[in-house]
């Protein structure tokens, strides 16, 4: 395999000719001198139309995928060209989306690795900013998405909110249980938010929905049962859970302000029982095959001197 050849695979470009590779000290890149092939050159970014050219432009920069720890780039001439339909606009270069300042290989990388892990994470790793990591992520989805119906073929969904900000702002999600796929996010948690995915969705996918499941928002009810009143409305995981859990512990105070004498004029007639029903939250909430030793000794004693806690 020729050289050039073996650099423009490094690299990542296509329809191009690796005309040299040489490594800049000043800025500790490696930068690859291409030139786009003949049958791609002039090309309109937006319809792909071959086009007249305008002027020769000027010499730019795409960001390459790192070569080990070495940064890399592709410089090559950007020529303006006259498209009848878009005007005066940069070529194409089969390498890049037009206007952005990466190739399609490092988009690709940085929207793979924001799926997988956290934004900060991700602009240590390819050094870039933290705000170039969200426009990367936008220009990818703007691709991908455009191709994939997201909306086609929902049968059970998921709807919450999510906060952010510190908790002082909200996004309303609808998740795809089938898939496991993100289907879709607004600002806000409302009903006229919660209609605006619906919407989208139009009458006939939302009658074809079998099932949705939420928390106890009288919101998201009121909008499920007018928008698909034939489907199953149930209930999540986490926040039956977290309901279960919430009166387990209501129960535990009542019955330790009960043993303390609280409320009934017994005030410490029976400090050391209820001395013994402090900290049994986590013998009573956690799974059997998680106790301590001492937590499952407490969680007996509980099951013999109360019951009714035992049973909640």
């Amino acid at each position: 395999m020729r050289s050039a050849r073996v650099w423009a695979v490094l690299f990542g470009v296509e329809q191009a000719v690796v005309e040299g590779v040489e490594f800049d000290q000043a800025e500790s890149l490696l930068v690859a001198r291409v030139r786009v092939c003949r049958g791609a050159r002039r090309r309109c970014p937006h319809c792909g139309r071959r086009c007249v050219g305008y002027d020769a432009g000027a010499r730019r920069r795409w960001r390459a995928l790192d070569l080990g720890a070495v940064r890399a780039v592709v410089e090559a001439d950007a020529p303006r060209v006259s498209c009848p339909d878009h005007g005066v606009v940069v070529a194409a270069v089969p390498w890049a989306r037009h206007g952005a300042g990466h190739t399609r290989a490092f988009d690709a990388t940085v929207a793979w690795l924001a799926v997988h892990t956290a934004k900060s994470a991700v602009s240590r790793l390819m050094r870039i900013g933290w705000r170039t990591v969200g426009a990367i992520v936008a220009r990818v989805w703007a691709d991908t998405g455009a191709v994939t119906d997201r909306y086609d073929g929902l049968r059970r969904i998921g709807i919450d909110e999510v906060s952010y900000k510190k908790g002082h702002r909200y996004l309303t999600v609808v998740v795809d249980h089938d898939s496991g796929r993100l289907v879709w996010a607004a600002p806000g948690k409302s009903a006229a938010t919660l209609h605006a995915f619906f919407d989208l969705l139009g009458p006939g996918r939302a009658a074809a929905i079998t099932h949705v499941s939420a928390d106890g928002a009288d919101w998201i009810t009121t909008v499920v049962r007018r928008q698909c009143p034939r489907a199953v409305r149930c209930a999540d995981p986490f926040h039956v859970v977290a309901w279960a859990s919430d009166a387990v512990d209501r129960v535990r105070r009542q019955v330790w302000n009960e043993a303390a004498g609280r409320g009934a004029g017994r005030r410490g007639v029976a400090v050391g029982e209820a001395r013994m029903l402090k900290n049994t939250r986590w013998a009573l909430w956690k799974n059997p095959q998680n106790l301590t030793d001492a937590q499952q000794a407490k969680l007996a004693w509980i099951a013999k001197t109360h019951p009714r806690l035992h049973r909640a």
